[in-house]
């Protein structure tokens, strides 16, 4: 049966489809409606899961191999989806990589790992973005709650890499702003994936660190950029959103 949303005849594109967050939004956009490629790496499998989940509700769903830390694939995956599905309206920036220790034990090989993904990987797939898709788009970014409070020490790499995409996001506001599309960040907490289980050994911590003492849900955050990317988001741009359980309160 088709879905029937407020996204459809709409196309978006999720890097980092095939699990978590990546995952529960490309599944969310199809259920309101839209036909969605997902990008993956290493899960081919788990990206085609993907995909059926999103036929079965009727939608059309694309898995594509693109490795974001290679520029020509970052940008490359756009061009691929455009190909197949004719157009774009929605770019979800999820895919992104996390590299935690002391500043002493960070090598050259993760800071350039880290930023190439996290950073250059977002703004090519942005910039390749924006130059196909239709007036009245939208770019939104995933970013983490550590941008807005950074609970101890091993996290340098990993916030400088999301702190900025806050930047990149309020600039694509402005230089986009005029063709109507929006560009916003969402700041996920501790949510509940197979990175990072609700029942993991450091989970308490993190739990603890929250004004609702509990993980997310990766459904919670896709509900977020949902309504960024439909038609209730047409007049929010430039901003961030934290879905976080007050982590940051």
């Amino acid at each position: 049966m088709t879905s029937q949303g407020t996204m459809n005849g709409k196309v978006a594109l999720v890097t980092g489809g095939s699990r978590g967050i990546g995952a529960a939004t490309a599944l969310r956009l199809a259920a309101e409606g839209a036909d969605v490629a997902v990008t993956y790496v290493r899960d081919k499998e788990a990206a085609a899961d993907v995909v059926r989940r999103m036929e079965a509700l009727g939608r059309r769903g694309l898995a594509l191999c693109a490795d974001s830390s290679d520029a020509e694939e970052a940008a490359g995956a756009v061009g691929r989806a455009v190909e197949v599905f004719g157009r774009l309206d929605v770019l979800v920036n999820n895919v992104g990589v996390g590299v935690l220790g002391p500043l002493d034990s960070l090598s050259l090989a993760d800071v350039d790992r880290v930023l190439s993904v996290n950073v250059r990987g977002v703004f090519l797939a942005s910039r390749a973005a924006a130059a196909r898709m239709e007036d009245g788009g939208r770019i939104v970014t995933i970013g983490t709650c550590m941008t807005q409070r950074v609970p101890g020490p091993g996290g340098t790499l990993y916030a400088m890499s999301k702190s900025a995409l806050i930047g990149l996001t309020k600039a694509l506001a402005r230089e986009l702003g005029g063709r109507g599309i929006t560009a916003n960040i969402v700041h996920p907490g501790p949510i509940d994936t197979d990175m990072n289980p609700a029942d993991g050994p450091y989970a308490p911590a993190q739990a603890a660190m929250t004004a609702l003492g509990r993980f997310g849900t990766a459904g919670e955050v896709a509900s977020m950029v949902a309504h960024l990317a439909g038609a209730g988001g047409g007049y929010v741009t430039g901003a961030e959103f934290a879905v976080d359980g007050g982590h940051a309160a």
